[in-house]
C-alpha cells in the first residue's frame, strides 16, 4: 500500500481521487466493489438517472464519513469502479431510439405502422441483454475474489445482471425492495428489461425466494394480482397501509420487525429512491407523492442487521441528475455499505 493510503485522514478534506467519499482503497485492497451502471434507456417519464453515478461520486467528497451505526465502516475498504463512457454513449443513442417506440405507443399506434419500429425494439432488448451480461461478469469476477458488490444505477433495470451473479453465490436469498412502484410489469412498453419490469425479471431467478416490497403507492391492477397470486413469495407493504397503521398507534419499530420476519437469512436491499418522500430526491425518474422518510428506512435496515440476517448486497437506483439528489443518494450508498459490513461481522 502506498504512503497516501497509510496517511489517509478520515476527518480531513475529501480528496477528489475518483473513489467514493475520497476513500484511499483500490480494487485490490477493497472489500466492497461498487459498480456504476449509467443506464436508463427505457425510462418513459423523467430522465437523467444515467448521470446519477457521477452525481453521487461528486457529492461524496463533501460528505463526512463518521457513521453512528458503524464509526469505522470506512475501514472495510470501498472502491468505486470507473464509470464506463462506452455504456454512457450507448445509453444516449438507445435512449433516443426507445423514445420513438414510447411516442408511437402513447399515440395509440402500432409499432408495425410505417416506419416499422419492431426491429428497433428487438435491438434495444438485445443491447439491454448485453449490459446485463457485462454486469454479471463484472460482479461474478469480484465475488469470486471474495469481495462484496453493490450497484449504483441508472434506472431500476440496472441491477438485473447483479441479481443473476448473486444467484450463483447464494442458493437462497430475499430482496428487501424500497420503492413507490412494484416493478412487476411484464416487458413494459415492449421493453423486456424495462425499469418497470426489474422485479418481474428478478422473480425468474429461482434462488430469490422472497420479495418484500415497502412503500408501494403507484401500482397497476396486473401487479396487484401478481402479488396476491404469488403464494407468499411477494409480500407488499403499501405506503397507505403503513401510514394507516401508524395513525392507529402502531409504532415503526414493531412494524419493521414484522416486515423483516418475512425475509430469509440472506438479504439483498434494492433501494429505488422514489420510495422516499419526494422532497428527498425530487428529480427522480418517476416521483410520487407520499413515501418514506430516510431515517425511517435506516431504522428498517438497522433492524435487518439486529435480526442477525446478512445483507449480501445492495443497489441504489433512480437518483436524479441534480446536486441535491446526488447528495442524498451518496449518503444512502454509504449507509448501506456500512450496514452490509456490520451484518457480515
Amino acid at each position: 500500500m502506498d504512503n497516501s493510503k497509510l496517511e489517509y485522514n478520515p476527518s480531513g478534506i475529501g480528496q477528489i481521487n475518483g473513489n467514493l467519499w475520497g476513500l484511499p482503497q483500490d480494487y485490490e485492497t477493497a472489500n466492497l466493489i461498487v459498480f456504476p451502471v449509467p443506464w436508463e434507456i427505457t425510462v418513459s417519464y423523467g430522465g437523467g438517472t444515467a448521470n446519477a453515478p457521477q452525481r453521487i461520486l461528486d457529492a461524496s467528497y463533501q460528505i463526512d464519513i463518521f457513521d453512528f451505526d458503524h464509526p469505522d465502516g470506512w475501514k472495510q475498504g470501498i472502491f468505486f469502479a470507473e464509470i464506463s463512457q462506452s455504456i454512457l454513449d450507448k445509453n444516449h443513442y438507445y435512449r433516443q431510439q426507445a423514445a420513438k417506440i414510447i411516442a408511437r405507443q402513447e399515440a395509440g399506434k402500432l409499432l408495425t405502422d410505417v416506419p416499422d419500429l419492431t426491429p428497433i425494439l428487438a435491438e434495444i432488448n438485445q443491447v439491454c441483454r448485453q449490459i446485463n451480461q457485462w454486469l454479471f461478469q463484472q460482479c461474478q469476477q469480484a465475488m469470486n475474489q471474495g469481495k462484496k458488490v453493490a450497484i449504483i444505477g441508472g434506472d431500476h433495470s440496472s441491477p438485473l445482471g447483479y441479481f443473476q451473479a448473486l444467484a450463483h453465490q447464494y442458493p437462497d436469498f430475499g430482496i428487501l425492495h424500497i420503492d413507490a412502484h412494484a416493478d412487476l410489469r411484464n416487458a413494459y412498453e415492449g421493453f423486456e428489461f424495462s425499469h418497470a419490469s426489474i422485479m418481474f425479471n428478478a422473480l425468474k431467478i429461482p434462488q430469490i425466494s422472497k420479495l418484500v416490497q415497502v412503500g408501494l403507492r403507484d401500482i397497476c391492477i396486473d401487479e396487484v394480482e401478481i402479488i396476491n397470486n404469488s403464494q407468499g413469495r411477494i409480500i407488499a407493504y403499501y405506503d397507505s397501509a403503513i401510514k394507516q397503521q401508524q395513525y392507529a398507534g402502531k409504532n415503526w419499530l414493531d412494524l419493521s420487525e414484522e416486515i423483516i420476519a418475512n425475509l430469509p437469512e440472506n438479504v439483498h436491499i434494492s433501494f429505488d429512491v422514489d420510495g422516499l418522500d419526494a422532497k428527498l430526491c425530487p428529480n427522480t425518474g418517476t416521483p410520487v407523492p407520499g413515501g418514506l422518510e430516510l431515517e425511517q428506512v435506516y431504522c428498517l435496515f438497522r433492524k435487518v442487521v439486529q435480526s442477525g440476517r446478512k445483507i449480501i448486497g445492495f443497489d441504489v437506483c433512480e437518483v436524479g441528475d441534480a446536486e441535491w439528489d446526488g447528495n442524498v443518494g451518496s449518503r444512502i450508498a454509504y449507509k448501506l455499505a456500512n450496514f452490509l459490513h456490520l451484518s457480515q461481522q
